[in-house]
Protein backbone atom coordinates (compact mmCIF):
# COMPACT_ATOMS: atom_id res chain seq x y z
CA UNK A 1 0.00 0.00 0.00
CA UNK A 2 0.98 3.61 -0.36
CA UNK A 3 -0.32 7.00 0.68
CA UNK A 4 -4.00 7.38 -0.24
CA UNK A 5 -3.08 10.72 -1.84
CA UNK A 6 -1.61 8.58 -4.63
CA UNK A 7 -4.71 6.50 -5.26
CA UNK A 8 -6.43 6.29 -8.61
CA UNK A 9 -9.65 4.30 -9.16
CA UNK A 10 -8.26 3.26 -11.08
CA UNK A 11 21.61 -16.19 -20.37
CA UNK A 12 24.65 -16.51 -18.48
CA UNK A 13 25.59 -13.59 -16.27
CA UNK A 14 28.18 -11.13 -17.57
CA UNK A 15 31.68 -10.99 -16.19
CA UNK A 16 31.90 -8.86 -13.05
CA UNK A 17 33.69 -6.10 -14.92
CA UNK A 18 30.82 -5.83 -17.38
CA UNK A 19 28.13 -5.55 -14.78
CA UNK A 20 26.15 -2.34 -14.80
CA UNK A 21 27.01 -1.12 -18.30
CA UNK A 22 23.55 -1.63 -19.71
CA UNK A 23 21.34 1.27 -20.69
CA UNK A 24 17.73 1.62 -19.65
CA UNK A 25 14.76 3.40 -21.20
CA UNK A 26 14.95 7.09 -20.35
CA UNK A 27 11.52 8.12 -21.55
CA UNK A 28 8.14 6.59 -22.08
CA UNK A 29 5.93 8.28 -24.67
CA UNK A 30 2.37 9.02 -23.73
CA UNK A 31 0.21 11.61 -22.09
CA UNK A 32 2.95 12.85 -19.79
CA UNK A 33 3.30 16.24 -18.23
CA UNK A 34 6.49 15.52 -16.31
CA UNK A 35 9.66 17.37 -17.21
CA UNK A 36 11.33 16.01 -20.35
CA UNK A 37 14.14 13.52 -20.10
CA UNK A 38 16.51 16.05 -21.67
CA UNK A 39 16.51 17.95 -18.37
CA UNK A 40 19.66 16.86 -16.52
CA UNK A 41 19.28 15.01 -13.25
CA UNK A 42 21.02 16.46 -10.21
CA UNK A 43 24.30 14.51 -9.79
CA UNK A 44 24.43 11.91 -7.05
CA UNK A 45 27.18 12.66 -4.50
CA UNK A 46 29.95 10.26 -3.51
CA UNK A 47 30.61 9.32 0.10
CA UNK A 48 32.72 12.14 1.60
CA UNK A 49 36.39 11.34 2.05
CA UNK A 50 37.08 10.23 5.61
CA UNK A 51 33.46 9.30 6.35
CA UNK A 52 33.06 5.60 7.12
CA UNK A 53 30.32 3.61 5.44
CA UNK A 54 27.64 2.39 7.88
CA UNK A 55 28.42 -1.26 7.23
CA UNK A 56 28.91 -1.82 10.94
CA UNK A 57 27.78 1.23 12.85
CA UNK A 58 26.50 4.52 11.52
CA UNK A 59 29.03 7.32 11.80
CA UNK A 60 27.53 10.25 13.67
CA UNK A 61 28.05 13.96 13.30
CA UNK A 62 26.74 17.37 14.21
CA UNK A 63 23.93 19.15 12.44
CA UNK A 64 25.62 21.42 9.87
CA UNK A 65 26.14 25.03 10.91
CA UNK A 66 23.15 27.20 10.16
CA UNK A 67 20.69 24.29 9.92
CA UNK A 68 17.89 24.61 12.44
CA UNK A 69 16.17 21.27 13.08
CA UNK A 70 14.88 21.48 16.64
CA UNK A 71 11.54 23.04 15.74
CA UNK A 72 10.94 20.65 12.85
CA UNK A 73 11.75 17.61 14.98
CA UNK A 74 9.51 18.86 17.77
CA UNK A 75 6.69 19.40 15.28
CA UNK A 76 6.88 15.94 13.75
CA UNK A 77 7.06 14.34 17.19
CA UNK A 78 4.13 16.32 18.62
CA UNK A 79 1.43 13.76 19.36
CA UNK A 80 -1.16 16.50 19.58
CA UNK A 81 -0.22 18.04 16.24
CA UNK A 82 -1.25 17.27 12.66
CA UNK A 83 1.76 15.01 11.99
CA UNK A 84 0.90 12.54 14.75
CA UNK A 85 1.88 9.90 15.29
CA UNK A 86 5.59 9.71 14.53
CA UNK A 87 7.55 6.67 15.67
CA UNK A 88 11.03 7.38 14.30
CA UNK A 89 13.01 10.03 12.43
CA UNK A 90 16.59 9.60 11.20
CA UNK A 91 18.46 12.41 9.44
CA UNK A 92 21.64 11.58 7.51
CA UNK A 93 23.76 14.43 6.13
CA UNK A 94 27.08 13.86 4.41
CA UNK A 95 26.87 10.15 5.21
CA UNK A 96 26.53 10.70 8.97
CA UNK A 97 23.55 10.49 11.29
CA UNK A 98 23.10 14.05 12.56
CA UNK A 99 19.72 13.72 14.25
CA UNK A 100 17.23 11.05 15.24
CA UNK A 101 14.15 10.71 17.38
CA UNK A 102 12.14 7.72 18.64
CA UNK A 103 8.87 7.65 20.55
CA UNK A 104 5.68 5.73 21.17
CA UNK A 105 4.86 2.09 21.73
CA UNK A 106 4.38 -0.63 19.16
CA UNK A 107 1.40 -2.89 19.72
CA UNK A 108 1.65 -6.64 19.01
CA UNK A 109 -1.02 -9.33 18.84
CA UNK A 110 1.23 -12.10 20.16
CA UNK A 111 3.28 -10.31 22.83
CA UNK A 112 3.21 -7.19 25.00
CA UNK A 113 3.62 -3.74 23.47
CA UNK A 114 7.20 -2.47 23.25
CA UNK A 115 8.75 0.97 23.46
CA UNK A 116 9.98 2.12 20.05
CA UNK A 117 13.71 2.73 19.81
CA UNK A 118 16.69 2.40 17.47
CA UNK A 119 16.45 -1.41 17.46
CA UNK A 120 12.70 -1.61 16.77
CA UNK A 121 11.76 -3.03 13.34
CA UNK A 122 8.96 -0.96 11.78
CA UNK A 123 6.78 -1.64 8.76
CA UNK A 124 7.70 -0.18 5.38
CA UNK A 125 4.34 -0.38 3.68
CA UNK A 126 4.93 0.83 0.10
CA UNK A 127 8.53 1.87 0.66
CA UNK A 128 9.15 -1.80 -0.14
CA UNK A 129 8.23 -1.07 -3.77
CA UNK A 130 11.45 0.88 -4.19
CA UNK A 131 13.39 -2.05 -2.70
CA UNK A 132 11.91 -4.28 -5.39
CA UNK A 133 13.24 -1.76 -7.93
CA UNK A 134 16.69 -2.48 -6.50
CA UNK A 135 16.21 -6.25 -6.75
CA UNK A 136 15.13 -5.99 -10.38
CA UNK A 137 18.28 -3.95 -11.02
CA UNK A 138 20.49 -6.77 -9.74
CA UNK A 139 18.76 -9.24 -12.06
CA UNK A 140 19.16 -6.89 -15.01
CA UNK A 141 22.86 -6.53 -14.17
CA UNK A 142 23.24 -10.32 -14.18
CA UNK A 143 21.51 -10.66 -17.55
CA UNK A 144 18.64 -12.65 -16.04
CA UNK A 145 15.93 -10.10 -16.77
CA UNK A 146 15.34 -7.50 -19.47
CA UNK A 147 12.97 -4.67 -18.70
CA UNK A 148 12.27 -4.02 -22.38
CA UNK A 149 10.98 -7.55 -22.96
CA UNK A 150 7.37 -8.57 -22.51
CA UNK A 151 6.79 -9.64 -18.92
CA UNK A 152 6.80 -13.40 -18.35
CA UNK A 153 3.39 -13.76 -16.70
CA UNK A 154 1.59 -17.08 -17.08
CA UNK A 155 -1.86 -15.49 -16.78
CA UNK A 156 -1.15 -13.55 -19.99
CA UNK A 157 0.19 -16.50 -21.97
CA UNK A 158 -2.74 -17.07 -24.33
CA UNK A 159 -1.76 -16.02 -27.84
CA UNK A 160 -4.45 -13.37 -28.32
CA UNK A 161 -4.32 -12.01 -24.73
CA UNK A 162 -3.77 -8.25 -25.11
CA UNK A 163 -1.85 -8.15 -21.82
CA UNK A 164 1.00 -10.29 -23.15
CA UNK A 165 2.64 -7.18 -24.69
CA UNK A 166 3.10 -5.50 -21.28
CA UNK A 167 6.80 -5.01 -20.59
CA UNK A 168 8.67 -5.06 -17.30
CA UNK A 169 9.49 -1.40 -17.95
CA UNK A 170 5.80 -0.53 -18.13
CA UNK A 171 5.20 -2.41 -14.89
CA UNK A 172 8.00 -0.53 -13.13
CA UNK A 173 6.59 2.76 -14.43
CA UNK A 174 3.04 1.84 -13.31
CA UNK A 175 1.91 2.25 -16.93
CA UNK A 176 0.81 -1.34 -17.56
CA UNK A 177 -2.82 -0.48 -18.34
CA UNK A 178 -4.29 -3.03 -15.92
CA UNK A 179 -7.57 -2.34 -14.14
CA UNK A 180 -6.55 -2.21 -10.48
CA UNK A 181 -8.24 -0.03 -7.88
CA UNK A 182 -5.85 1.25 -5.21
CA UNK A 183 -8.41 2.28 -2.61
CA UNK A 184 -7.77 1.93 1.13
CA UNK A 185 -11.27 2.52 2.45
CA UNK A 186 -13.99 0.80 0.43
CA UNK A 187 -13.40 -2.95 0.30
CA UNK A 188 -16.33 -3.30 -2.10
CA UNK A 189 -14.37 -1.62 -4.89
CA UNK A 190 -10.78 -1.98 -3.68
CA UNK A 191 -8.49 -4.46 -5.38
CA UNK A 192 -5.64 -3.72 -2.98
CA UNK A 193 -7.70 -4.61 0.10
CA UNK A 194 -8.88 -7.83 -1.53
CA UNK A 195 -5.29 -8.66 -2.52
CA UNK A 196 -3.62 -8.00 0.83
CA UNK A 197 -6.37 -9.08 3.23
CA UNK A 198 -9.03 -10.92 1.21
CA UNK A 199 -9.26 -13.77 -1.31
CA UNK A 200 -6.12 -12.64 -3.15
CA UNK A 201 -3.91 -12.99 -0.11
CA UNK A 202 -2.59 -16.57 -0.68
CA UNK A 203 -1.18 -15.73 -4.16
CA UNK A 204 -1.07 -11.98 -4.64
CA UNK A 205 0.82 -11.98 -7.91
CA UNK A 206 -1.81 -14.23 -9.46
CA UNK A 207 -4.65 -12.12 -8.10
CA UNK A 208 -3.16 -8.94 -9.58
CA UNK A 209 -2.15 -10.53 -12.91
CA UNK A 210 -5.73 -11.72 -13.38
CA UNK A 211 -7.00 -8.14 -13.70
CA UNK A 212 -8.14 -7.13 -17.20
CA UNK A 213 -6.80 -4.23 -19.21
CA UNK A 214 -8.41 -0.83 -18.68
CA UNK A 215 -6.08 1.06 -21.04
CA UNK A 216 -3.52 0.38 -23.75
CA UNK A 217 -0.23 -0.56 -22.03
CA UNK A 218 2.03 2.46 -21.79
CA UNK A 219 -0.67 5.09 -22.26
CA UNK A 220 -1.71 5.92 -18.69
CA UNK A 221 -0.30 6.01 -15.16
CA UNK A 222 -2.18 4.08 -12.49
CA UNK A 223 -0.48 3.56 -9.15
CA UNK A 224 -1.02 -0.08 -8.21
CA UNK A 225 0.25 -2.35 -5.45
CA UNK A 226 -0.91 -5.21 -7.64
CA UNK A 227 1.56 -4.20 -10.34
CA UNK A 228 4.42 -4.43 -7.85
CA UNK A 229 3.39 -7.92 -6.80
CA UNK A 230 3.19 -9.00 -10.44
CA UNK A 231 6.84 -7.98 -10.78
CA UNK A 232 7.66 -9.78 -7.56
CA UNK A 233 5.98 -12.89 -8.98
CA UNK A 234 8.24 -12.68 -12.04
CA UNK A 235 11.25 -12.47 -9.72
CA UNK A 236 9.97 -15.42 -7.66
CA UNK A 237 9.75 -17.58 -10.78
CA UNK A 238 13.31 -16.63 -11.74
CA UNK A 239 14.83 -17.28 -8.33
CA UNK A 240 12.49 -19.86 -6.86
CA UNK A 241 9.70 -18.95 -4.44
CA UNK A 242 10.07 -18.76 -0.70
CA UNK A 243 13.50 -19.54 0.74
CA UNK A 244 15.53 -19.05 -2.48
CA UNK A 245 13.89 -15.66 -3.01
CA UNK A 246 14.48 -14.61 0.58
CA UNK A 247 18.09 -15.77 0.43
CA UNK A 248 18.63 -13.71 -2.72
CA UNK A 249 17.28 -10.59 -1.01
CA UNK A 250 19.75 -11.12 1.82
CA UNK A 251 22.68 -11.89 -0.50
CA UNK A 252 22.20 -9.18 -3.10
CA UNK A 253 20.45 -6.31 -1.33
CA UNK A 254 20.08 -6.38 2.43
CA UNK A 255 23.42 -8.06 3.18
CA UNK A 256 25.71 -5.84 1.09
CA UNK A 257 24.31 -2.66 2.69
CA UNK A 258 24.12 -4.07 6.22
CA UNK A 259 20.32 -3.93 6.50
CA UNK A 260 20.60 -6.71 9.07
CA UNK A 261 17.17 -6.06 10.60
CA UNK A 262 15.29 -6.29 7.28
CA UNK A 263 12.58 -8.95 7.21
CA UNK A 264 10.52 -9.23 4.00
CA UNK A 265 7.02 -10.70 4.17
CA UNK A 266 5.91 -13.48 1.79
CA UNK A 267 2.53 -14.84 0.76
CA UNK A 268 1.58 -18.53 0.73
CA UNK A 269 2.84 -18.89 -2.85
CA UNK A 270 6.33 -17.87 -1.75
CA UNK A 271 6.23 -14.45 -3.40
CA UNK A 272 7.60 -11.46 -1.52
CA UNK A 273 4.76 -9.00 -0.95
CA UNK A 274 6.97 -6.23 -2.29
CA UNK A 275 4.03 -3.86 -2.48
CA UNK A 276 3.94 -3.56 1.28
CA UNK A 277 5.98 -5.77 3.59
CA UNK A 278 9.47 -5.18 4.88
CA UNK A 279 10.13 -4.68 8.57
CA UNK A 280 13.39 -2.90 9.44
CA UNK A 281 14.80 -0.38 11.86
CA UNK A 282 14.78 3.30 10.95
CA UNK A 283 18.57 3.28 10.63
CA UNK A 284 18.39 0.36 8.22
CA UNK A 285 15.81 2.16 6.10
CA UNK A 286 18.30 5.04 6.06
CA UNK A 287 20.94 2.63 4.73
CA UNK A 288 18.66 1.88 1.79
CA UNK A 289 18.27 5.59 1.15
CA UNK A 290 22.04 6.03 1.28
CA UNK A 291 22.49 3.26 -1.31
CA UNK A 292 20.40 5.25 -3.78
CA UNK A 293 22.02 8.56 -2.81
CA UNK A 294 25.38 6.94 -3.65
CA UNK A 295 24.21 5.75 -7.10
CA UNK A 296 23.91 2.11 -6.05
CA UNK A 297 27.51 1.89 -4.77
CA UNK A 298 28.36 0.75 -1.26
CA UNK A 299 31.88 1.00 0.17
CA UNK A 300 33.51 0.68 -3.24
CA UNK A 301 31.29 -2.15 -4.47
CA UNK A 302 28.57 -1.61 -7.06
CA UNK A 303 25.36 -3.15 -5.70
CA UNK A 304 23.11 -1.77 -8.45
CA UNK A 305 24.07 -1.40 -12.10
CA UNK A 306 25.31 1.94 -13.34
CA UNK A 307 22.38 4.11 -14.39
CA UNK A 308 19.78 2.12 -12.44
CA UNK A 309 19.22 4.78 -9.79
CA UNK A 310 18.77 7.38 -12.53
CA UNK A 311 16.24 5.11 -14.20
CA UNK A 312 14.25 5.06 -10.96
CA UNK A 313 14.39 8.80 -10.24
CA UNK A 314 13.73 10.13 -13.74
CA UNK A 315 10.17 11.47 -13.72
CA UNK A 316 7.97 9.76 -16.31
CA UNK A 317 4.40 10.27 -15.19
CA UNK A 318 2.08 12.59 -13.32
CA UNK A 319 -0.35 11.06 -10.84
CA UNK A 320 -3.71 12.50 -11.97
CA UNK A 321 -5.08 12.40 -8.43
CA UNK A 322 -2.69 14.97 -6.99
CA UNK A 323 -0.07 15.97 -9.59
CA UNK A 324 2.78 14.02 -7.98
CA UNK A 325 5.64 12.95 -10.24
CA UNK A 326 6.55 9.28 -10.58
CA UNK A 327 9.59 7.55 -12.01
CA UNK A 328 10.15 3.80 -11.87
CA UNK A 329 8.89 2.58 -8.49
CA UNK A 330 10.12 5.86 -6.95
CA UNK A 331 8.28 9.12 -6.35
CA UNK A 332 9.99 12.27 -7.62
CA UNK A 333 9.58 15.57 -5.77
CA UNK A 334 10.49 17.82 -8.69
CA UNK A 335 12.42 20.42 -6.67
CA UNK A 336 15.70 22.12 -7.54
CA UNK A 337 17.61 19.67 -5.35
CA UNK A 338 16.72 16.53 -7.31
CA UNK A 339 14.82 15.05 -4.36
CA UNK A 340 13.12 11.68 -4.76
CA UNK A 341 11.56 9.36 -2.22
CA UNK A 342 10.03 6.07 -1.18
CA UNK A 343 6.59 6.48 0.29
CA UNK A 344 4.29 4.23 2.27
CA UNK A 345 0.82 4.16 3.79
CA UNK A 346 0.33 6.25 6.95
CA UNK A 347 3.16 8.57 5.96
CA UNK A 348 6.25 6.35 5.87
CA UNK A 349 9.01 7.93 3.78
CA UNK A 350 12.68 7.83 2.85
CA UNK A 351 13.57 11.17 1.30
CA UNK A 352 16.77 11.26 -0.78
CA UNK A 353 18.17 14.67 -1.72
CA UNK A 354 21.25 14.57 -3.98
CA UNK A 355 22.09 18.29 -4.06
CA UNK A 356 22.22 18.44 -0.26
CA UNK A 357 23.73 14.96 0.35
CA UNK A 358 20.75 14.24 2.57
CA UNK A 359 18.56 11.30 3.59
CA UNK A 360 15.56 11.74 5.89
CA UNK A 361 13.59 8.75 7.20
CA UNK A 362 10.22 9.30 8.84
CA UNK A 363 8.12 6.39 10.14
CA UNK A 364 4.79 6.64 11.87
CA UNK A 365 1.03 6.54 11.53
CA UNK A 366 -0.53 9.72 10.15
CA UNK A 367 -4.08 9.74 8.73
CA UNK A 368 -4.57 10.63 5.09
CA UNK A 369 -6.21 13.98 5.79
CA UNK A 370 -2.89 15.20 7.21
CA UNK A 371 -0.69 14.06 4.32
CA UNK A 372 -0.43 17.69 3.09
CA UNK A 373 1.11 18.53 6.47
CA UNK A 374 3.66 15.73 6.01
CA UNK A 375 4.47 16.95 2.50
CA UNK A 376 5.08 20.43 3.93
CA UNK A 377 7.23 18.99 6.73
CA UNK A 378 9.42 17.01 4.33
CA UNK A 379 9.87 20.11 2.17
CA UNK A 380 10.76 22.15 5.25
CA UNK A 381 13.39 19.58 6.25
CA UNK A 382 15.03 19.87 2.85
CA UNK A 383 14.77 23.65 2.95
CA UNK A 384 16.43 23.72 6.38
CA UNK A 385 19.55 22.16 4.86
CA UNK A 386 19.33 24.24 1.68
CA UNK A 387 19.07 27.55 3.52
CA UNK A 388 22.69 27.84 4.67
CA UNK A 389 23.91 26.94 1.19
CA UNK A 390 21.81 29.66 -0.37
CA UNK A 391 23.20 32.14 2.14
CA UNK A 392 26.82 31.15 1.49
CA UNK A 393 28.76 33.51 -0.81
CA UNK A 394 29.41 32.10 -4.25
CA UNK A 395 32.95 31.08 -5.05
CA UNK A 396 34.62 33.33 -7.64
CA UNK A 397 34.44 31.95 -11.17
Amino acid sequence: MSPPSSTVARRSPPAPGDRGRASYPTWNAGDLRAKPSSDPLVPLPAQPTGTAWPTDDWPEGDVPAGVELDGLLEAVCDDSGPLASTFAVVVVAGGRVVAERYQGRLEHLDRPAEDIGPATPLLSWSMAKSMLHAVVGTLVADGRLSITDAAAVAEWGVKDDPRRVITVDQLLLMRDGLAFVEDYVDDQISDVIQMLFGPGRPDMAHFAADRPLAAVPGERFNYSSGTTNIISGIVARLLGPGEPYEAYLAERLFGPIAMSSARPGFDDAGTWTASSYVHATARDFARFGLLYLRDGVWDGQRVLPEGWVDYGRQPRSVDPSDGSLYGAHWWVVGDEHGTFRCAGYNGQSITVCPALDLVVVRLGSTPAEHYPDLIAWRAAMVDAFAGPRRASPQAPS
